[in-house]
C-alpha cells in the first residue's frame, strides 16, 4: 500500500513538473487556444440551440416599443431590442401569431394617444358631454389621417392637428376649417412637390369644407413643406412659378435630350427662358349674320269691300213719294274694294361665344444651347488633345433641330442661339486603365488577392510553427513522461540485485556525461528541441536521484540483457 502511494507520488510531481517545464509564454497560448476553442463551441452550441430571430416591428417610438415589450414579457416571450430600441426581434416561428395579437391591442399606435376611430368603442361613452363627444371626433380623425398618411413610402410617423370651428350664432361670417401637419421621414428621405400636394388633396377631401390651400406641412427638420394661407394672390403667383420652372425645364431636357443622341452625353448645355401669359381672361361673343335668316312666322290678311250709292243732282218732291224708290232704281251708284296684307317674321342666325383664357400661354421663348466640339489627338510635344471646332453645316442644323423641338414662332419674337465652344476639362486624354493594371489585371483586384493570400499564407505559418509544435511538443514531452515513470515503477523487480549498496557509479556517470555532450550539441543545432530534451534528462536525473534502487535495478537488466 506504501508503494502505490510512493508509486503515485511521483507521477503527479511529474507532470505538474513537466508543466513547469513548458514555460509561462506556452501555458498561455495553450490556454488561450483552448479557450477560445471552448467559447467557439459554446456560441456554436447556443445558436443551434436557440430559434432563429425575425424582426417583429422596426423604426419604433420609444413609446411603442415600451408597450411591445411590456406586451412580450407578459407573455413570457423571448426578445431583443437592437438599434437603439427601436427594432423588436421574436423567435420566427411566433412572428405572425404576435403581429396578430398585436394589431388586436392596437400596436404600434405610431406614438399616439388615439389611433382612430377605435376611441368610440369605450363603454363609457353613455355618459359623455357633447363636448367630450366633438373633442373624440375630431381626436379620431386626426388618428385616422395620420395613420393613413403614415402609409405613404418613406413617412415615418405623422402627427396631424385639425381646426374646426363652430358657427357662432347671429354672425354671417363663417370661419373655413384648416389643418396643420408634421411629418417624420425615414432618415434623409423627402417629399417631392407633387407628393406634398397629394397629402394636401387628401386630406382635404378627408375633412368637410377644408380647402387644400389651407393645410400646412412641415418635416421634422421644421422645414415649411406646404404653406397654408387664404390668399388667393400667394398662390397664384406659385403657381405661375412653378409653371414658368416647370416648361423650362421640360424644354431644356427635350433640347438636351435631342442633341446628345447625336454628339454623345456631357457634350451639351441648354438654357431656357420662358415667358408666360399669366391672364386669366373670360371673353363672351355673340356674333349676327344678316346672310343667314329663317322664315320663324307669316301672317297674311285678305279684305273686300263693295258699296252702292243713288244718283241725286238733287231733291224733289216726286222723288219722296212711295213709288218714287221703284222709278228711279237705275239711278245708282256702286263701289268695290279688295285689300290684302301679308306680315313675314324672319329670324337671323346669332354665334354666342364664350371664351376662358387660363394662365400659362407662351409670349416669347430665348434658348440659349452650347455644344461641344470634337477633339483630336494631342500636337507634337503637348498633353491635352487638340480642340476641332464643328463645321457651318453641323451648327445649322442643330439649330434647326433645336427651333423644331421648342416650336419656335418668329412673329412671337423667338430666339435661339446654338454656340461652339470647348468644354473645361474635355480636352483631358481619356486614361486607357494601362496604370492601373498589373500582368494584364486590374491593380485593385491584385492587391486585393494578395493581401488575402498574405494573411492566409500567415495565418498557416502561425498555425503550422507556432501552434502546432507547441501543442505537439508539449504532448509528447507529457507522454514520454508517463512513459518513463511507468517504466522505472513497473520494471524496479527486474534481475536480482547483487548487493544492496553496490551500485556502479562509474557507468551512470559516463551515461550522464555523454548525454549532456549531445544535449549540448543538440541545443547548438537546434535550440527548441535540445531544451526539450536536456529538460527530459535533467528529469530523469531527479528521478535517479529519489529512486536509487529502482534506478541500479533498471541499469542491471540493461546490463544482463546486453551480456
Amino acid at each position: 500500500m506504501s508503494r502505490a502511494c510512493d508509486v503515485g507520488n511521483p507521477a503527479v510531481n511529474a507532470f505538474l513538473q513537466s508543466l513547469k517545464n513548458l514555460g509561462t509564454m506556452r501555458l498561455t497560448a495553450i490556454a488561450g487556444g483552448g479557450v477560445a476553442v471552448l467559447a467557439f463551441l459554446i456560441y456554436v452550441m447556443a445558436r443551434m440551440s436557440s430559434p432563429p430571430m425575425e424582426m417583429l416591428y422596426g423604426g419604433l417610438d420609444l413609446q411603442d416599443a415600451n408597450m411591445i415589450v411590456n406586451k412580450l414579457q407578459a407573455d413570457k416571450v423571448p426578445y431583443e431590442l437592437r438599434k437603439e430600441g427601436s427594432e423588436v426581434w421574436v423567435p420566427r416561428d411566433r412572428k405572425l401569431d404576435l403581429r396578430v395579437k398585436m394589431a388586436e391591442q392596437q400596436l404600434p399606435s405610431g406614438g399616439s394617444v388615439s389611433t382612430g376611430y377605435e376611441v368610440f368603442d369605450k363603454g363609457d361613452m353613455l355618459g359623455s358631454t357633447s363636448f367630450m363627444q366633438n373633442l373624440n371626433l375630431v381626436r379620431a380623425m386626426e388618428g385616422e389621417l395620420a395613420r393613413t398618411i403614415h402609409s405613404i413610402e418613406r413617412v415615418k410617423s405623422a402627427r396631424v392637428h385639425l381646426v374646426l370651428p363652430k358657427r357662432e350664432m347671429f354672425t354671417r361670417e363663417v370661419q373655413e376649417p384648416s389643418a396643420s401637419i408634421i411629418l417624420k421621414m425615414d432618415g434623409n428621405a423627402r417629399l417631392s412637390k407633387a407628393q406634398v400636394k397629394a397629402i394636401q388633396h387628401l386630406v382635404a377631401a378627408a375633412v368637410p369644407k377644408l380647402k387644400p390651400s389651407r393645410i400646412s406641412i412641415v418635416d421634422d427638420k421644421g422645414t415649411l413643406l406646404a404653406r397654408g394661407t387664404d390668399d388667393d394672390r400667394t398662390a397664384a403667383a406659385e403657381t405661375a412659378d412653378e409653371l414658368k420652372l416647370n416648361t423650362e425645364q421640360r424644354l431644356q431636357r427635350t433640347i438636351e435630350d435631342l442633341l446628345e443622341r447625336s454628339i454623345g452625353p456631357d457634350r451639351v448645355r441648354a438654357e431656357v427662358s420662358v415667358e408666360l401669359d399669366l391672364d386669366r381672361v373670360a371673353t363672351t361673343q355673340e356674333t349676327y349674320d344678316p346672310d343667314s335668316k329663317v322664315v320663324r312666322s307669316q301672317v297674311t290678311v285678305e279684305e273686300g269691300e263693295q258699296t252702292q250709292d243713288a244718283e241725286s243732282n238733287s231733291v224733289s218732291v216726286q222723288q219722296n213719294l212711295p213709288d218714287a224708290g221703284a222709278n228711279n232704281a237705275g239711278a245708282k251708284s256702286q263701289s268695290k274694294q279688295n285689300r290684302t296684307q301679308e306680315t313675314v317674321n324672319y329670324e337671323i342666325s346669332k354665334t354666342v361665344k364664350n371664351q376662358v383664357k387660363e394662365l400659362g400661354a407662351l409670349k416669347r421663348v430665348t434658348a440659349a444651347v452650347l455644344v461641344d466640339g470634337r477633339y483630336g489627338p494631342p500636337a507634337e510635344g503637348q498633353k491635352k488633345l487638340s480642340y476641332q471646332p464643328r463645321s457651318e453645316k453641323e451648327m445649322d442644323q442643330m439649330a434647326s433641330l433645336v427651333r423644331n423641338a421648342i416650336g419656335y414662332d418668329a412673329n412671337r419674337g423667338d430666339q435661339v442661339e446654338v454656340t461652339n465652344m470647348p468644354f473645361a476639362g474635355h480636352d483631358e486624354p481619356e486614361p486607357d486603365g494601362s496604370e492601373n493594371k498589373l500582368f494584364g489585371f486590374d491593380r485593385d483586384f491584385i492587391e486585393k488577392v494578395a493581401s488575402n493570400l498574405g494573411l492566409s499564407v500567415v495565418a498557416i505559418l502561425f498555425l503550422l510553427l507556432v501552434l502546432r509544435p507547441l501543442v505537439s511538443r508539449a504532448v509528447e514531452s507529457m507522454a514520454a513522461q508517463g512513459m518513463s515513470d511507468r517504466r522505472l515503477l513497473t520494471e524496479g523487480g527486474g534481475p536480482p540485485l547483487l548487493g544492496p549498496g553496490a551500485m556502479p557509479p562509474a557507468p551512470a556517470a559516463g551515461m550522464l556525461t555523454d548525454e549532456m555532450e549531445s544535449v549540448d550539441e543538440l541545443i547548438d543545432i537546434d535550440k527548441v528541441e535540445g531544451r526539450v530534451k536536456a529538460s527530459s534528462l535533467r528529469k530523469i536525473g531527479e528521478i535517479v536521484e529519489k529512486h536509487p534502487e529502482e534506478a541500479l535495478g533498471i541499469i542491471r537488466g540493461w546490463m544482463y540483457s546486453d551480456t
